[in-house]
């Protein structure tokens, strides 16, 4: 169970200091426990502090999603540079793609989920941060196409949209609890990779 400590931060450090404790909290007992006036005991300051930084939980809640996106461009980001083959690199993306979904199920969740799309208030910066992770997604699709290691009888968006599908399902089964056991994990992506790049293969 990660640990929360109460502490002073200078107001700099602030803002960074209240989405690591916020990330804790949902982490180990979920987000409906998140409260702005539990998260300024927990960081140590006054309970008004954290609405200079963020309106309110919503707000707060978008700005963990908006992390999480740009965690996830930087994965993709990091692969495509590297000097591996492009099917070395889809691979890659795969694994470090769904180590990330189980590592931080809970900010997945707020990525990806209703609480914040349908239940909430997604905010602009929200939206924008996912539209620009799934641009670069889609970019990289087409490149794969090209390279023969996707499939090219549908645009890259459908092809991105569906080959998605099948990385977001194999990520819920397992958050989810239908699947327990992760020895079956790597099989199940190794599968997977298998189909959504059977047809490339021709």
């Amino acid at each position: 169970m990660t640990t929360l400590n109460k502490k002073h931060y200078h107001h700099g450090d602030l803002t960074k200091s209240l989405l690591e404790s916020a990330s804790a909290i949902i982490k180990d007992h979920g987000v409906e426990s998140l409260s702005m006036r539990k998260l300024a005991d927990i960081v140590g300051v006054s309970r008004t502090a954290p609405y200079h930084h963020f309106k309110d939980k919503n707000a707060l809640l978008c700005a963990l999603a908006e992390e999480g996106f740009y965690e996830q461009g930087k994965i993709l980001g990091r692969l495509r540079a590297e000097q591996n083959t492009a099917q070395e690199s889809f691979k890659k993306y795969v694994y470090a793609y769904l180590e990330y979904a189980l590592q931080h199920s809970e900010i997945y969740d707020l990525m990806y989920g209703r609480t914040l799309w349908k239940a909430g208030n997604p905010s602009d910066s929200l939206k924008a941060a996912s539209k620009h992770t799934f641009k670069s997604w889609i970019e990289w699709v087409e490149e794969l196409q090209h390279q023969k290691i996707l499939p090219n009888n549908n645009t890259p968006l459908r092809i991105g949209q569906t080959t998605w599908a099948s990385l977001h399902g194999l990520a819920r089964l397992f958050i989810d609890g239908i699947y327990l056991d992760k020895a079956d994990l790597s099989e199940m992506i190794e599968q997977m990779i298998e189909n959504v790049c059977t047809h490339a293969k021709a």
